[in-house]
């Protein structure tokens, strides 16, 4: 389905867009908020189908409805944010702030530690996960941890610590995540939404074509695209026990329920900063 509607709202930029990023700038791009996403020259990405930072590749790239458009210039922005779509522009070291000055800033990149985000970078600073301290480099956390407090705001302190584990989904966590077992290239033999059996090779690193196996049954969830370099012990894949099949294609509740609290997050803000004009979040 096309989106019409022209992104007119307060601007939001959201550093990463990959598989929990894209959740967020879903939800923001849907409240009508005018969000700007960007990334690194080449990301991580095993959940690609669902994650706007395709469009580095790809040129543009759709989730649910919603196009994310590789931008060469921050100049650009607003022809896209006019199609009702979200560009993605390769600035790693945010030097965009200078010219959009965004409302509010949402670290996304999920690498369990701050990055160099900084809380007098907009009005509004969010970070999503361990490694933030809201109140000292972020204006509020948000917990990304599954489980009861998935997507609770913070507005002191940190998020859960990360543990390593993955979150349990059908009675599996560790088991369903699959790493790389070696440095090197990662070649894909299997494609995403196929049904696979614990032992069949899912890929290669290349050089000593070093096999990648499924951990267990299930449905390929997630899968490295050929061509990435990867460190050793790099996530290149996840299996999903459930089997459902329409799952890879859409955004996960995981990603919904962030995505979600970062919106509440800034109404919140705005209502409780009403009268204060240092502080605009709200949709125009």
């Amino acid at each position: 389905m096309k989106n019409n509607r022209k992104l007119t709202g307060s601007i939001v930029l959201v550093r990463g867009a990959g598989e929990q990023a894209s959740g967020v700038g879903w939800a923001l791009a849907k409240a009508g908020f005018r969000v700007l996403m960007t990334e690194v020259e080449q990301p991580l990405m095993v959940r690609w189908p669902v994650s706007f930072g395709t469009a580095v590749e790809e040129g543009k790239w759709s989730v649910e409805g919603l196009v994310a458009r590789r931008v060469s210039s921050p100049e650009e922005c607003p022809n896209v944010w006019g199609n009702g779509e979200i560009p993605i522009l390769i600035d790693p070291d945010l030097n965009v702030l200078d010219l959009w000055q965004p409302e509010v800033l949402v670290d996304a990149i999920l690498a369990k530690r701050n990055l160099g985000t900084q809380r007098q970078m907009a009005p509004l600073t969010i970070g999503l996960g361990p490694g933030f301290t809201a109140g000292e480099d972020v204006h509020l956390v948000i917990e990304t941890n599954r489980g009861h407090d998935l997507g609770r705001i913070i507005a002191s302190g940190t998020a859960e610590p990360n543990t390593g584990i993955p979150g349990n989904i059908a009675g599996y966590s560790r088991e369903r995540v699959i790493y790389s077992p070696q440095a090197g290239v990662f070649r894909a033999q299997r494609q995403i939404g196929e049904k696979v059996a614990a032992g069949d090779v899912l890929g290669t690193i290349e050089g000593l074509n070093t096999p990648v196996l499924s951990p267990l049954d299930g449905v390929l969830r997630g899968l490295l695209r050929s061509g990435v370099r990867v460190g050793q012990q790099v996530k290149v894949g996840d299996i999903d026990p459930r089997g459902k099949v329409e799952y890879c294609w859409t955004i996960s509740e995981k990603a919904r329920a962030i995505g979600a609290a970062v919106v509440l997050s800034i109404l919140e803000q705005r209502h409780s900063a009403e009268g204060n004009k240092t502080i605009i979040c709200g949709v125009s």
